[in-house]
């Protein structure tokens, strides 16, 4: 089987954007690995599938397997490129897109100059729906490890965030403890690992550690909740820009049942056909 694909990034975090409207596949586990593998495929941290939409009142539908195979809910900076793809596919004539994904619906603002605008959705403090085993919902919870203790914030945005603050993202254990925490008992469904590095009330550096992927240049989910919990804990203003391995986001969400607004780049590289 051949399969048409664009390869494309959000800052550095790398996508393989397959159009399923035109061409049928139904993708083994085994299959995305292959794609995702940087030797023997066509390389990528997530592979992104553009299904037709699964109701009436959404434009397409929306799915993302990380490069482990597995399939996740929510990716930010891959939203933007879905954005991006259907527009200069000529998928759609609309710029304002509403896409559902396996954990709700996203509001995907095309702009110009490769810019996106997203509403990644309202996020989840309570730990039954991050999901993240704690006896009541608090602002910081100390996780224990085998590396010794941590304090975290954790917040769903649609997937399940840690967010540590740091005095420098420098010098933070990315990989070490990313990894453990990754996999943490506390975390049923795994867990994306953020270290937070506050600059001002307006401004963060931020390095992340995805679930099945380990760190990448950008997370776009992993921004949104970094600000969010930033500003739940009184440290953050409603708008601050995100500083990340592969650029900037800016992050807005005035609190409350408000929905988190995520507004940043998405790039073509090259478009391609694969053998499976």
């Amino acid at each position: 089987m051949q399969l048409r694909f664009t390869k494309m990034h959000g800052l550095g975090n790398d996508f393989v954007v397959i159009d399923l409207l035109s061409q049928d596949a139904n993708l083994s586990a085994e299959q995305i690995r292959y794609i995702a593998n940087r030797t023997r495929g066509v390389g990528c941290d997530q592979v992104l599938l553009v299904e037709p939409p699964a109701t009436a009142n959404t434009d397409f539908h929306y799915r993302i397997f990380n490069c482990d195979g597995n399939e996740v809910e929510q990716c930010g900076n891959g939203a933007r490129c879905f954005g991006k793809f259907v527009i200069d596919k000529k998928l759609t004539g609309k710029r304002k897109l509403l896409v559902s994904t396996a954990n709700g619906l996203l509001t995907i603002d095309v702009l110009q100059n490769n810019t996106v605008r997203v509403e990644m959705g309202i996020p989840q403090f309570s730990p039954e729906k991050i999901p993240f085993a704690a006896k009541e919902q608090a602002n910081f919870y100390t996780v224990e490890h085998s590396l010794g203790s941590t304090e975290i914030s954790a917040v769903s945005m649609g997937n399940p965030h840690a967010v540590i603050i740091v005095d420098s993202i420098d010098d933070a254990p990315v990989s070490e403890l990313g990894s453990v925490l990754e996999k943490h008992e506390r975390f049923p469904e795994r867990v994306n690992v953020g270290f937070m590095q506050i600059l001002s009330p307006t401004a963060i550096k931020l390095r992340v550690f995805e679930r099945g992927t380990g760190e990448t240049q950008a997370c776009g989910s992993g921004a949104c909740a970094a600000v969010v919990t930033g500003q739940k804990n009184g440290i953050l203003d409603a708008t601050v820009d995100v500083e990340l391995l592969g650029g900037h986001l800016t992050i807005h969400w005035p609190g409350g049942s408000a929905p988190v607004v995520m507004t940043g780049s998405a790039t073509k590289v090259y478009d391609g056909k694969i053998k499976i």
